[in-house]
């Protein structure tokens, strides 16, 4: 059995009509197990569909009444993701050592989030598991469903922009040195443009190591930089403000905040408890910040909605709607209500975002097509005007 102290391990053994005569401190051993290693690495992590797909399965068997010991049992032993599987394995032993089923999955952080863990504990402490893992699963379908809507929404944008820098990369590599000693006929007169691409092709060709060693140091500082705390808030606040898909990302985040509001205070989470547990799980450290300062104002007593509008995280009209299910007590429906205005919102700006974001790669495409059309043509030009005017 697990437990914090030896002491609890015996009141849990004399509750259950055991009485122990000894208790000593078992030394963990090597798992000397590839696969338990490799989970803590977070290598092969079940995805978002096999937590929905555990959260249907855990609600039809908490509501057909199966034990929980036994449905967990058949999962683990139906489950495909080896990870997930290696994991129900480990719950089973801690729910058969006297562990709660929330306590239970509150040890493996990277499979099930904290908002998760706390749902269940509200289910298991009111009875009512299996409204808990229906709603988690409604939860988590939603979630990955916007989460694929704005990837794939985003693909387009990224493909254009790498096959930019590719394009670049070849120009500048193998088409420019071509023309540089036709360029060189033309002595001091070489027009601007023309010796930056000169310049730029010859650098990447004699320094690409330089170059490459640059790029890389570059990324890793910049990821070093935004593992940092300082550096995550302001990636995070960066990222609300991105031309076209700013405005995208944060009221994704909104929809998903509210969301999770609506699902926690649903299953009887209090509110502070469900800020502090959303804030943690936001996915971006600058909102959390806001819904940690929210949290803040409700604990001197006031109302959600007064602490919403203080910190400027929602517009008028979703504060109107909080205010009303407040006083009407039916705060949770009217969360879900905003969390579906905010889905409508993004899926409405996901449609169009294409046509938003078209001009942008429109501009970029044409400002470097010219600049390299006046690098190539300009010296071409002068050329063709001087053996014009030395033929006449």
């Amino acid at each position: 059995m697990e437990g914090d102290t030896p002491d609890s391990i015996a009141s849990r053994l004399l509750g259950n009509g055991i009485t122990p005569i000894q208790i000593k401190l078992s030394v963990p051993k090597d798992e000397g197990d590839v696969m338990r290693s490799l989970r803590k690495l977070g290598v092969g992590a079940p995805k978002m569909t096999d937590l929905v797909m555990f959260s249907r399965q855990m609600y039809t068997i908490a509501k057909s009444g199966i034990p929980l010991l036994r449905g967990i049992k058949g999962l683990a032993a139906s489950t495909h993701n080896v990870v997930l599987r290696e994991t129900l394995e480990d719950v089973l032993k801690d729910l058969e050592g006297g562990r709660d089923l929330a306590g239970s999955l509150a040890r493996y952080p990277k499979i099930f989030p904290s908002l998760y863990v706390a749902i269940v504990k509200v289910g298991e402490e009111t009875g009512t598991l299996d409204a808990s893992f229906k709603r988690l699963a409604e939860y988590l379908a939603q979630d990955q469903d916007m989460k694929d809507r704005i990837k794939s929404a985003m693909r387009y944008p990224i493909i254009v922009l790498c096959t930019i820098a590719i394009a670049i990369g070849v120009l500048t590599t193998f088409v420019i040195p071509k023309f540089a000693p036709l360029f060189a006929a033309l002595g001091d007169n070489i027009p601007l443009p023309t010796r930056i691409i000169i310049g730029t092709s010859a650098f990447a060709q004699n320094y690409w190591q330089l170059l490459i060693g640059g790029i890389v140091l570059l990324v890793f500082g910049a990821k070093h930089y935004v593992n940092t705390d300082k550096g995550r808030f302001a990636w995070d606040r960066a990222r609300l403000r991105l031309p076209a898909v700013g405005k995208l990302v944060h009221e994704g985040i909104l929809a998903r905040v509210t969301r999770s509001l609506a699902i926690s205070l649903g299953a009887g989470m209090p509110v502070i408890q469900t800020l502090k547990v959303i804030a943690l799980s936001a996915g971006n450290l600058f909102m959390s910040e806001r819904i940690v300062r929210i949290r803040e104002s409700v604990e001197r007593g006031e109302p959600l909605s007064r602490a919403a509008q203080s910190v400027g995280l929602f517009p008028p009209l979703v504060i109107q709607m909080m205010s009303i299910g407040e006083e009407t007590g039916n705060l949770p429906e009217l969360l879900d209500e905003i969390a579906d205005f905010y889905e409508r919102e993004v899926d409405y700006k996901l449609k169009n975002l294409s046509a938003a974001i078209e001009p942008i790669l429109v501009v970029a495409v044409g400002g470097i097509v010219c600049i390299l059309a006046l690098g190539i043509m300009l010296p071409m030009w002068e050329m063709i005007s001087r053996a014009s005017g030395g033929g006449s």
